[in-house]
């Protein structure tokens, strides 16, 4: 240990004996998954089979659950788990760490310590700002010392991602509010992006030649070109390999619908130019390190990576138009518009104008998508977007309010709100306007509201924006709903 170390290490014993700091107590016990692992799971950066580190793994559920999900995981913890292997890993988590550590150098070099153990990627994950209401203490150092004597650095969505950054030397991503990925490798975070923006690479499941050829129609009707082999399932790459080339790419022409195909190679054409956007705004690598699948639309699709990476610069430049990002939300297929901003339900999301789901992705990468939502609500000036999560939207013919997440990205600083507290919360009205007019429940939440107006329940819209204003419309106006019928009230 070194003159320099020493000295940092006695003065962090100082300060914790003169602030009495227990790190120990601020681990929780939990049954499952912790949010950030469950978001690595649902991200594919944790599968069965994976051996995953849990660098400061407290009590070590996450450690047991994803053991029970068949992945090889071990973890270390200076209390809890002192004789834990504490070993190189693809996988590493440092999973609510940072924000409970005192000493900003000890911070630095736990994070720095969790970098050099990760293979793959780390996955880093801290207490944020807007849980200030819940931490009580008081104001020492750079965070809080608590009641309990345990220490809180509360970090800002930004603040973490440029932190992470600072300390690793790479480009970081938000996977989620306070949850954050840094990768080994720039193709590893290239791919993690394209996975995120392009999601009809999935295959029909195919257990003989004739489905196997059938899934591979299918797949060009929807990407709008022929896959290499590489591409393929390996399953169904053998089933294909008995075929001679020429004999496989006339039975695609014979039976993919020239239609479709033409609308995949658009589509296709689309996601490749909002990716290589979402890369530029988080750093573009070379052409070689981009994911083979988007190397072959890029092939397939434009005359070269230059012209794809200069259509997607001149996109990304559209954001900051006022005009043309008003413009795509008048012209959008589907979404609420309102005088300051367009919302549309996570279901229809992918059917927004390009510039407007670059518009989303930027801000998901900046500071984190949440978890849980259902609306997202794009200001058309100011460059904000807000996750909304009204989680009865389905069976609720007005949905209430529970929690908004905003990032600005003029700032990159996000702000969180939660109503499932308050008596008189936010809810929805005219639910199919959200939606693409297709979506399967489009129709009955028109009926819905075609009978609302029709009852004079929306002639004084200033007054039902929230359940108590609703409720007393519907009283003064004689009208119940029953599920999502509207029926007159029993004198």
């Amino acid at each position: 240990m070194s003159f320099v170390d020493r000295v940092c290490e006695v003065v962090t014993q100082v300060v914790q004996a003169r602030w009495k700091s227990d790190r120990r107590l601020t681990a929780i016990s939990r049954r499952g998954l912790s949010v950030p692992a469950r978001q690595a799971v649902m991200d594919k950066q944790i599968r069965p089979g994976h051996a995953v580190l849990d660098y400061g793994c407290g009590r070590g559920e996450d450690v047991q659950s994803l053991r029970n999900m068949g992945c090889e995981a071990v973890g270390w913890d200076p209390f809890y788990q002192p004789d834990g292997r504490l070993e190189p890993s693809p996988v590493v988590l440092l999973t609510y760490v940072l924000n409970v550590i005192e000493d900003p150098a000890e911070r630095s070099r736990t994070l720095q310590r969790a970098w050099e153990l990760a293979g793959t990627v780390l996955i880093v994950s801290a207490r944020l700002t807007w849980e200030r209401a819940k931490v009580t203490g008081e104001e020492f150092g750079d965070g809080l010392l608590t009641r309990r004597n345990t220490f809180q650095h509360l970090y800002g969505a930004g603040e973490l991602r440029t932190y992470v950054e600072e300390v690793t030397g790479v480009r970081a991503v938000s996977a989620s509010p306070g949850t954050i990925y840094a990768f080994k490798e720039d193709s590893a975070r290239l791919s993690y992006l394209a996975r995120r923006i392009i999601t009809d690479d999935q295959w029909l499941s195919s257990d003989d030649t004739t489905s196997a050829i059938a899934s591979l129609v299918d797949h060009v009707e929807r990407r709008g070109r022929p896959p290499r082999l590489e591409e393929m399932p390996l399953p169904m790459a053998q089933q294909l390999g008995q075929l001679r080339p020429p004999d496989i790419h006339r039975l695609v022409r014979e039976s993919a619908d020239p239609a479709k195909v033409a609308d995949g190679a658009k589509r296709s054409t689309l996601n490749t130019l909002l990716f290589l956007a979402v890369e530029l705004f988080n750093g573009r690598g070379p052409f070689t390190s981009l994911p083979l699948t988007v190397q072959l639309d890029i092939r397939a699709f434009f005359s070269s990576y230059k012209e794809a990476c200069q259509r997607a610069d001149r996109l990304l430049l559209k954001l900051r138009d006022d005009t043309y990002v008003r413009g795509a939300m008048n012209a959008s297929a589907v979404g609420k518009l309102t005088p300051t901003a367009l919302y549309v339900h996570r279901r229809a999301v992918e059917r927004m104008p390009t510039v407007l789901r670059l518009y989303e992705h930027c801000a998901s990468i900046a500071a984190g998508r949440p978890q849980a939502w259902t609306v997202a609500k794009l200001c058309h000036r100011g460059r904000a977007v807000s996750w909304l999560d009204y989680p009865d939207f389905d069976s609720d013919p007005h949905p209430r309010l529970l929690t908004s997440y905003q990032v600005d990205l003029g700032t990159f600083e996000a702000s969180h709100h939660s109503y499932g507290d308050r008596d008189n919360r936010p809810l929805l009205h005219r639910k199919h306007e959200f939606l693409h007019p297709d979506d399967p429940d489009a129709a009955k939440y028109r009926r819905l509201t075609e009978s609302e107006v029709r009852a004079g329940l929306y002639a004084r819209p200033h007054l039902i924006g929230t359940e108590n204003g609703w409720e007393n419309e519907l009283a003064r106006c004689g009208w119940v709903l029953r599920g999502h019928r509207l029926v007159r009230a029993r004198q």
